[in-house]
């Protein structure tokens, strides 16, 4: 008997067990940032960002972030850092304002009808397919200084000055922040500018159950002359990262460039009259809002913070969804079927309406032909 059968059954089930081992580690290797700072297991426990969603509101001279992140791994403690650029205030915010957003921002959707079926159409397939467009419509300070320390649901929050790196961490460790050894090198040019932290602990949830799923949302409020993400702690993430921004402005905006990432996409740009939570942040007026999307393939390729600034005009986009549909009619049946079908039923009618009649008049010109007899007699 042939061997190959066999040999082709050992290659799927090395490549399952290499896929298998794959996901596996994605899983358990641990994530030490995301969008706005470094964010570390306790131990040897695994943490993982799997989405980061953040809300911007600037109005030229204070920036408002609301951040809410989705994680999962099995760490039942875990904190970050965020460094800002002035001093902060730390609140929740207000859970309501993703969704008000989403809704906000979603597609458009547009349906196509066709008259000819195509690849998606009875009676080539059974299924359908979908396409997607655009359109557009001090010296001599301490050390480490603490500000302030405030539980927040499940934060545990400290806003900290430091004039030295090494002096932050150790400060941080010492009050129950446990960071990598690299994030006091990727702290250096924050305290070089004099920048300060939004440290940020999170409380174990009750029954010592592991960080999973959506967090409260935190929100962190900051003066600054220009409109700025930190972003540079991403650059120890060991995996890809994943950025949603909202931002709400006088204006359209755009970052100033990729930061060593894929380039930005704009998902939706226009001006809105905010609602709800969306009103309270934006200050219940109208309001530019841009959506933006980004990838971070290899988080160590990351050079900075986002830096984002109004585009030359304030062009609105959402995206469409165009959705391909035979044309029908009734219950559902196609016109194409019925036009080839009716065609036909002419062209049979057409045909025989000039057939017949020709037929006749041949039998009446030949009256023998087809079997007729003649009978006759001799005289």
């Amino acid at each position: 008997m042939s061997t190959k059968p066999r040999t082709n059954v050992r290659r799927i089930w090395a490549l399952l067990c290499a896929l298998l081992a794959l996901q596996l580690g994605s899983l358990i290797s641990p994530a030490y940032a995301c969008g706005c700072g470094a964010m570390v297991p306790d131990g040897t426990s695994r943490i993982g960002v799997d989405r980061e969603v953040s809300v911007v509101r600037w109005d030229g001279r204070r920036e408002e972030i609301v951040m809410r992140f989705t994680v999962g791994g099995d760490a039942r403690r875990a904190a970050w850092i965020m460094p800002v650029p002035s001093r902060a205030d730390v609140s929740l915010g207000d859970p309501d304002l993703f969704p008000e957003l989403d809704a906000l921002t979603r597609p458009e959707h547009l349906t196509d009808t066709h008259f000819w079926p195509g690849a998606g159409d009875w009676p080539f397939s059974s299924g359908g397919r979908d396409s997607v467009g655009a359109a557009l419509p001090g010296a001599g300070a301490p050390r480490v200084g603490v500000i302030g320390r405030e539980r927040l649901g499940d934060f545990d929050v400290a806003r900290l000055t430091a004039t030295d790196p090494d002096a932050l961490r150790t400060w941080l460790e010492a009050n129950g922040f446990k960071l990598p050894e690299r994030l006091a090198t990727e702290l250096g040019p924050y305290v070089d500018r004099a920048w300060e932290y939004v440290a940020v602990r999170l409380v174990p949830r009750e029954g010592g159950a592991p960080l999973r799923g959506e967090l409260e949302p935190l929100r962190i409020r900051f003066d600054s002359a220009r409109l700025v993400y930190p972003m540079r702690l991403s650059r120890l993430a060991r995996t890809p990262q994943s950025l949603g921004l909202y931002v709400l402005a006088d204006h359209r905006m755009e970052p100033v460039s990729p930061i060593g990432g894929n380039i930005p996409e704009v998902t939706f740009a226009g001006r809105v009259e905010p609602e709800g939570a969306t009103a309270e942040l934006a200050g219940d007026r109208p309001v530019f809002l841009t959506a933006i999307e980004q990838r971070f393939p290899e988080p160590s390729r990351i050079d900075g913070d986002h830096e984002l600034r109004a585009t030359a005009a304030d062009t609105p986009y959402r995206r469409i969804v165009h959705h391909r549909e035979l044309l029908t009619v009734g219950g559902g049946v196609p016109v194409w079927l019925l036009t080839v079908g009716g065609g036909a039923l002419v062209a049979v009618a057409v045909t025989l309406a000039v057939w017949v009649p020709r037929r006749r008049r041949r039998r009446t010109a030949h009256p023998g032909v087809g079997g007729a007899s003649q009978v006759g007699g001799a005289i």
